[in-house]
């Protein structure tokens, strides 16, 4: 959530950052409800004051006034009771509008953001492998390898969900092994959270109001699935205070996922790219303000590291301020080769919502002045799961039909290559 503060302060800015999302925001009636509710607080202010003095002209004289003075004193008190109730009434409606509105407004983006829909390509790492021979997408492979099955998988659940079968599964638990130990050695701690949260976590998080569509809802009860563990990774700290000294906290969560990716139909809906479930591997970091750009690029290597240690080639995209999530305020993007199709696909997203989550959950930083304001939050995939298993059967298929597994996972797996039944 941005600072009603900051859009008073700086009008002209938050229009143009809209502007630069081609999102439409009414800022003018953003602040004319404040006006209002300025006004209404003075208001109510002032009738509390009347109030509270007749309130104690009675307690003071009940014995030496008369019945009638008395009584018509009380009469007034009632009134501004009965009118003080009115205009909090009004208050409250008024700080709702404003409250939801402030919900739909999307993060500010950095200053170091390219504007519009052109992303920016930072660097490429590794060369694709050249086949002397058609590339098959990871589907195919993975019917000749007996370890995707698909069509089982619709038939138990609908579209877009899957079953790993045999050294399929070994290859998926391997890949996210290995992937939370080695976030672990670079200072992540480790935590296993509910797949299920209330709305004020997505609410914090930045999910809702705006994608309330885009999530499962359990029926009876007030509770969503959760899109990806930042969720309720990020809402362990909501409504504290931590110590900047014990500053960067870095968590790394394993969790299954689960999306309606209502608005991709067409596109990518074969194999593991935009599946309804999913595995994959968080991190969430809470950072002090003034070092949450650099905590970002720290991020970014980190996720990048398991990449290069899987050895699959991958480029680096800094995100437009049109292609941005939400609540993030700057974005890197991680995309793998994919050989079947020879495109890179996306397998992180590495982003900075500076306070945009931690003002919505009310998380903040006692500094070392003793001044507290609010902390800033960052998340990265560390990496997709699926997506990576995906990427390791293109890039290291063989021309007979089998999968090499990249060498650093053979300790994870317990073998080095899945051969076509």
């Amino acid at each position: 959530m941005i600072d009603i503060k900051f859009i008073k302060e700086n009008i002209e800015n938050a229009k143009q950052a809209m502007l630069d999302r081609n999102i439409v925001i009414d800022f003018d009636r953003l602040l004319d409800l404040d006006s209002q509710r300025k006004k209404l607080i003075s208001i109510i202010e002032h009738l509390r004051l009347k109030r509270n003095k007749g309130s104690e002209i009675i307690y003071k004289y009940k014995v030496k006034c008369k019945n009638d003075f008395l009584s018509k004193l009380t009469s007034e008190l009632n009134e501004l009771r009965s009118e003080i109730q009115t205009q909090e009434k009004l208050l409250f409606k008024i700080e709702t509008s404003i409250n939801d509105s402030l919900l739909c407004v999307p993060n500010i983006p950095d200053k170091s953001v390219p504007v519009g829909k052109n992303n920016k390509i930072l660097k490429f790492v590794g060369k694709p492998k050249k086949f002397h021979f058609n590339p098959k997408s990871h589907w195919q492979l993975g019917k000749k390898l007996d370890i995707l099955d698909f069509i089982t998988a619709s038939k138990i659940s609908g579209a877009r969900f899957v079953i790993l079968k045999n050294e399929g599964c070994t290859l998926e638990r391997a890949i996210i092994n290995f992937f939370i130990d080695t976030h672990k050695t670079r200072g992540y701690k480790e935590v296993m959270t509910p797949y299920l949260v209330n709305r004020n976590s997505m609410i914090g998080t930045g999910q809702f109001p705006k994608f309330t569509e885009e999530v499962f809802k359990c029926a009876n009860d007030e509770l969503y699935l959760i899109p990806t563990a930042e969720v309720p990774v990020t809402n362990i700290h909501r409504d504290s205070v931590l110590e900047e000294f014990f500053l960067p906290k870095k968590y790394v969560s394993y969790s299954a996922c689960f999306r309606r990716e209502s608005g991709t139909y067409g596109k990518d809906t074969k194999g593991l790219i935009r599946n309804h479930q999913f595995n994959k591997v968080e991190l969430v970091e809470f950072v002090s303000p003034d070092t949450s750009n650099k905590e970002l690029e720290f991020l970014l290597d980190d996720a990048e590291n398991v990449l290069k240690l899987l050895e699959l080639p991958y480029r680096t995209v800094l995100l437009s301020t049109e292609e941005m999530s939400f609540a993030s305020s700057k974005t890197y993007d991680l995309e793998v080769w994919f050989a079947s199709d020879a495109t890179y696909k996306e397998v992180s997203s590495c982003s900075n919502f500076k306070d945009f989550q931690a003002r919505r959950m009310n998380i903040k930083v006692k500094l070392q002045n003793k001044k507290k304001e609010f902390l800033h939050t960052l998340n990265a995939s560390g990496v997709a799961v699926g997506r990576t298993f995906a990427a390791i059967l293109e890039n290291y298929q063989q021309k007979d039909g089998s999968v090499l597994i990249p060498e650093i996972l053979h300790k994870y797996t317990g073998f080095s290559t899945i051969r076509p039944k």
